[in-house]
């Protein structure tokens, strides 16, 4: 490039012909550009090989080792300005910032380290490419006023100034190919944010972390004539059409930046790469069961609402209408990681039976529709008080173990009304419950940055008066499932500090204070007012009694407890590849469930693993057994018994967390376990 027009502003002047509004003539960015100025005002010429560009030491700076496999990956979902906007440990005009990420000695960093020495092989980001509503120069930051857990006031002020204000999630698409202006300290340096945003990847990079982040190409901000609609005021039309491979801005954010952000259907078959790279959130149009292919060649949604999804048709990481190819009929709502050599889908088959009810849940639902995790079958709450539940407690430990098996279609498990047979034959909703074809294909979750967190769920639907103890025990086994299940285990970022949003169902432009992370440890986030009017008011009455109990909210001894046990959690799903089998034909020879069928006790999850011979297996056997019940529980396993089983080198530790776990027993001779109250529970044999 030549140096008198290096860093030079430039805009294109483009005539053209709108359909149903004739000849138009627009200023406009270039959709291709590497880099802006503040605001999106101006596109740069700029080289990425420019110096100025680069961190120091990015040239040969070491990336993390590729994995063995897909299913080795264990994701952390984090929002840039989350990430430090509170944290005091990091320098005032660093945080909110991508140079946060590196300040070895911050808080928020120490936390990713330790994830990262436990388990964790990747940072997920929410987008962080230029964004349409978050002003990058003067964006405001309200002052919240000390007020009640369940006043109105604090999301007053947020809400006063959220079209004016320093957050949203990012979902709004301006230029793909630009890092966002405001995580930078000078939104007008434009080779300062690159260079900014390679530091954050390189920073995360030495701490052993990979980087992936969510590139959403179906969704634009805006489309047609309007100002932000950087595509249509080019040549309309053109660009929100699936098959189009122009324009596809993961391929540059691969290349030039290190990240591992994902691409699109049409380029997926053809890119090189390691083996399990998570490339962040791939949306593809779904054909429902017994529909018509739907038109390669429509209009991709355009979501005008600032920064908002598509409404949520059903449950399934409330991210509208999707697949991951022709693998049998997948229920609405279905997100997916893309990632070399496959995509894979959020389950929302036993997120839904561990959390209860869906994703839309409302009114009395919102504390009725208990499941495994917050009361279903031994702990009714005030709604469901001397109803007989065996029967849905039954169907929701059913779901739990298709999820533990990966949602596979083929595998075979007794179901609880004695039949064995695949998981496509269990019923979900009206769908298969299982559809994948190898574990790979499936992300287990309990919670992402969509829809209550699971703090704040198990508050509506726990009993009330159940301790803060207790409470964290409940969030601690909703990552155990994750920990323990067959695929790709996927945590959103706060939930190993019992992370609350006030009950906020959707806070992707609620500001700083409902979407906090404290490093400190000292709060949650509970009863930080109610959440804000325009989404969640048709549900105050039911949320101010909550928000009002002073007895919910966990103290720093809880929620530091719940982080360690947590890592401990993920120290054991490291510890083995039988935690993350291959293939489905491995996970079909190697796992059966115990305490099935309809003489169980569906409030302990039962699923044993064979080690025999595998790679990297490191014992000869593994039983885990989750107790969701709130009292202890017996079982008797006769397949069990005579068998040399010992609590797993995790839980023996004397630092380990959650010292219940270490008070189980097993009786050699008879093959009887005691499993404490909430608590999940692995013994080996070695």
């Amino acid at each position: 490039m030549r140096g008198h027009v290096r860093g030079a502003g430039y805009l294109y002047v483009v005539e053209l012909f709108v359909p149903g509004v004739g000849i138009v003539r627009n200023r406009v960015t270039d959709p291709y550009a590497v880099a802006l100025t503040a605001n999106s005002r101006r596109s740069v010429l700029l080289s990425l090989d420019d110096p100025r560009t680069q961190p120091n030491g990015w040239r040969m700076a070491r990336r993390p080792a590729p994995l063995r496999a897909a299913t080795d990956l264990t994701v952390y979902e984090l929002h840039v300005r989350d990430f430090s906007a509170q944290d005091s440990t990091v320098r005032a005009a660093w945080r909110g910032k991508y140079l946060a990420f590196t300040e070895p000695r911050s808080a928020g960093m120490r936390h990713l380290r330790a994830l990262g020495s436990a388990g964790i092989t990747d940072v997920h980001l929410l987008p962080a490419y230029d964004l349409s509503t978050v002003p990058e120069v003067g964006c405001v930051v309200p002052a919240i006023p000390s007020a009640a857990a369940n006043s109105e006031q604090q999301q007053g002020a947020v809400s006063a100034v959220r079209d004016r204000d320093c957050f949203n999630w990012g979902y709004d698409p301006f230029h793909y190919t630009v890092p966002e202006g405001s995580y930078a300290t000078d939104a007008d340096d434009a080779a300062g944010r690159v260079r900014e945003f390679r530091a954050m990847v390189q920073a995360l990079h030495a701490a052993g972390l990979r980087v992936g982040m969510d590139v959403v190409y179906n969704h634009t901000f805006a489309a047609g004539q309007a100002p932000k609609s950087v595509l249509d005021r080019i040549v309309p039309g053109y660009y929100h059409r699936p098959g189009c491979e122009r324009g596809n801005g993961a391929l540059h954010l691969l290349r030039e930046h290190r990240d591992r952000a994902h691409h699109d259907g049409q380029a997926h078959g053809r890119v090189g790469g390691d083996v399990g790279a998570p490339l962040s959130h791939r949306l593809v149009p779904l054909r429902p069961h017994g529909a018509p292919a739907a038109r390669s060649d429509g209009p991709a949604a355009t979501h005008r609402r600032r920064g908002r999804r598509a409404p949520h048709p059903a449950p399934g990481g409330g991210m509208g209408l999707w697949r991951g190819g022709e693998r049998g009929a997948i229920r609405p709502g279905i997100a997916a990681i893309v990632r070399w050599g496959g995509i894979a889908t959020f389950s929302d088959r036993a997120r839904d039976a561990l959390r209860g009810g869906g994703c839309c849940d409302g009114g009395e639902g919102l504390v009725a529709n208990q499941g495994l995790l917050n009361g279903l079958l031994d702990a009714p709450n005030a709604p469901n008080a001397g109803r007989d539940r065996r029967a849905d407690g039954l169907r929701a430990a059913d779901l739990a173990r298709v999820g533990l098996a990966g949602t596979l279609r083929d595998y075979e498990m007794t179901g609880a009304d004695g039949v064995r047979r695949t998981l496509s034959r269990f019923d979900y909703g009206g769908q298969p419950a299982g559809y994948a074809q190898e574990p790979s294909e499936v992300v287990n979750y309990v919670e992402n940055h969509d829809n209550l967190t699971l703090f704040d769920l198990n508050a509506l639907r726990l009993p009330r008066g159940t301790s803060r103890e207790q409470r964290a025990r409940s969030q601690l086994l909703g990552i155990a499932f994750v920990a323990l299940s067959q695929g790709i285990a996927y945590l959103h970022a706060g939930i190993e500090i019992l992370r609350s949003k006030s009950l906020d169902r959707d806070s992707f432009d609620s500001g700083d204070w409902f979407n906090r992370l404290d490093w400190s440890y000292t709060t949650n986030g509970f009863g930080g007012g109610l959440p804000p009017a325009h989404r969640n008011k048709d549900d105050w009455p039911v949320m101010r009694p909550v928000l009002a109990d002073t007895s919910i909210a966990p103290t720093s001894a809880e929620i530091r407890w719940t982080r360690d046990a947590a890592l401990d959690l993920l120290r054991i799903r490291a510890s083995s590849t039988l935690f993350r089998l291959r293939t489905a034909a491995d996970v079909s020879q190697r796992l059966q469930f115990r305490n099935v069928g309809a003489t169980q006790d569906p409030t302990v999850i039962v699923g044993h693993l064979d080690g025999a011979g595998y790679l990297g297996a490191r014992f000869r056997e593994v039983l885990y057994l989750v107790n969701v019940a709130a009292e202890e529980r017996v079982l008797d396993l006769p397949e069990e018994k005579g068998k040399r089983w010992v609590l797993h080198p995790v839980h023996r530790t004397p630092a380990a967390a959650d010292r219940s776990a270490a008070t189980a027993r097993v009786e050699t001779a008879s093959g009887r376990f005691t499993i404490p109250a909430r608590t999940a529970v692995v013994f080996v044999v070695e």
